[in-house]
């Protein structure tokens, strides 16, 4: 075995080392989350937080005092109200957040995001170590797409928080997701690094592949917005007509942000991405013609590209449509990001196509 070789086997060891120290990882910043929820429904604000999405309130800010240790008062601000879009009926205002307005509650949640900031670095250290390895993009097959999706996935969600978004209700999800996400690449999707087939040496290797993966781990984020939307919607609605959530609700949907906050996070990330799919699907045409002879011959990952592209299309449409606000619309997207997923699992390991010999 000659040097060479030696090193790369060292440096595939070590992306390896590096992908189950950043699951450790994400599993201390799992339990932080937790704690950030159970710490915040403790407070008065996490008990009483449902009364404050009543009908026609009339301040722009709502402002929480949290007693602290010294005796102090500090006042923690709430987010402005935001009109309601699925019934454009009523002002709702964003709940107080994972943390309940409480210091002890923010305080592992501060925790829960710098150790998710530590995993995503040992995480994306193992990406690349896994591309030196063989000196290629590390996303050749299934493993390799897998540890990287999460890895972007994981930074878009960084990179929200650093702008200062309001977007720390979805870590404990975003965490659960990805340790999932590992666990399925590391237990059965898991492939020695080696070098590709020659049809896929080739620059658009970067380009097509990077793009999918970029637009997967926002469509992500968008579909998790979604989901909640539908949850908190449901909730709204029972406070609306007079009933009384259950303890879970009270305790759990009562925090996250108004239903119109997450209608529009959804919808803004899904818009802004969905372009870029449309390049990706461009992307691999063109890259098909060069490898293949052909720019279209529909293959199983070309056709659910497409199909994709056109749930991620109609949903888009109908937001824009009357009528078809609201919760018509988050089906809508929920089925066009179970698209993505069949594209991503499904055709790879069920369907028998060009695309196969990537592997898992």
């Amino acid at each position: 075995m000659n040097l060479a070789a030696a090193t790369n086997e060292n440096l595939a060891h070590t992306s390896n080392v590096l992908i189950y120290s950043a699951m450790a990882v994400y599993t201390l910043a799992f339990l932080a989350h937790i704690a950030e929820w159970v710490f915040g429904s403790r407070s008065k604000v996490g008990r009483t937080a449902a009364a404050l999405t009543g009908d026609g309130a009339a301040t722009a800010q709502v402002k929480v005092q949290v007693a602290q240790k010294g005796g102090g008062t500090a006042v923690l601000d709430r987010p402005k109200i935001v009109t309601r879009a699925a019934a454009g009926s009523r002002d709702v205002p964003d709940g107080p957040g994972a943390a309940g307005g409480t210091f002890k509650g923010d305080l592992y949640g501060r925790v829960a995001v710098s150790m998710t900031v530590l995993a995503f670095l040992v995480q994306a250290g193992g990406v690349i170590t896994r591309a030196m390895s063989v000196q290629r993009a590390p996303w050749g097959n299934m493993y390799e797409f897998s540890i990287t999706f999460s890895t972007v996935a994981v930074g878009a969600y960084l990179v929200l928080l650093a702008l200062g978004k309001n977007v720390r209700w979805m870590g404990l999800l975003l965490v659960t997701t990805v340790l999932l996400d590992l666990g399925i690449a590391t237990t059965w999707l898991y492939t020695d690094s080696d070098q590709l087939v020659p049809a896929l040496h080739s620059y658009w290797l970067w380009i097509h592949v990077s793009t999918a993966i970029f637009c997967g781990a926002v469509f992500y984020l968008g579909a998790v917005g979604t989901l909640l939307y539908l949850f908190r919607d449901s909730y709204e609605n029972k406070l609306a007509n007079g009933g009384r959530p259950g303890a879970f609700a009270r305790s759990v949907l009562s925090r996250l942000p108004a239903a119109a906050s997450l209608d529009k996070f959804s919808y803004r990330v899904n818009a802004a991405v969905f372009p870029l799919w449309t390049f990706t699907i461009i992307a691999g045409a063109i890259w098909a013609g060069d490898a293949w002879g052909r720019y279209w011959g529909w293959d199983p990952k070309e056709v659910w590209s497409f199909i994709t592209w056109v749930a991620y299309a109609c949903y888009l449409h109908a937001r824009a449509t009357a009528g078809w606000k609201g919760r018509k619309a988050a089906y809508l997207a929920l089925i066009a990001f179970g698209c993505w997923l069949f594209n991503y699992y499904g055709v790879n390991i069920f369907v028998t196509g060009k695309h196969s010999y990537a592997g898992v």
